[in-house]
């Protein structure tokens, strides 16, 4: 596993990742319309160009996009999110790819919102050091309703 720049070819790998509804479901994120290219190129033109957002292509042994890890801001603070493709989950590519965009990444505090019931992310963050911080309660596409969200924050100390 590595992280590496986002190539055109990934989104293709992004948006058909973006079709699982399970992993919808457990992320609690989805587009209104997940299967519209058009809103979907609109979003990853606007990540990919904005000067504040650093983000990755979490790539597989064999070079294939595995998923993708964004580091946005939120109130000026960075924001960690990340997209690991079904296929891979329980391997440790998203665990290798936390470790090591923090590893180069040392602005702190970074924080991160992961559903309550999304164990597997909650997991990866609170191993890496990230306290829940607080919770919200947002709307869910995916699941065409309110969940909440616990805020997790990982500190220099």
């Amino acid at each position: 596993m590595s992280l590496r720049d986002v190539r055109p070819e990934d989104l293709d790998e992004f948006f058909a990742h973006q079709q699982d509804d399970e992993a919808n479901v457990m992320s609690a994120f989805a587009p209104r319309n997940p299967k519209d290219r058009g809103v979907f190129d609109y979003h990853w033109d606007h990540l990919l160009n904005d000067e504040k957002t650093q983000v990755k292509t979490i790539q597989d042994e064999q070079g294939r996009a595995a998923g993708a890890l964004v580091c946005s801001r939120e109130d000026g603070i960075p924001e960690l999110s990340f997209w690991t493709a079904r296929e891979y989950w329980g391997r440790g590519l998203t665990t290798a790819a936390v470790d090591e965009f923090l590893a180069d990444f040392a602005e702190r505090p970074v924080r991160a919102h992961v559903p309550t019931d999304n164990v597997g992310s909650q997991k990866v963050l609170k191993r890496r050091g990230f306290e829940v911080v607080g919770q919200e309660k947002v709307f869910s596409n995916a699941r065409a309703e309110i969940v909440t969200e616990e805020i997790l924050e990982l500190t220099g100390e």
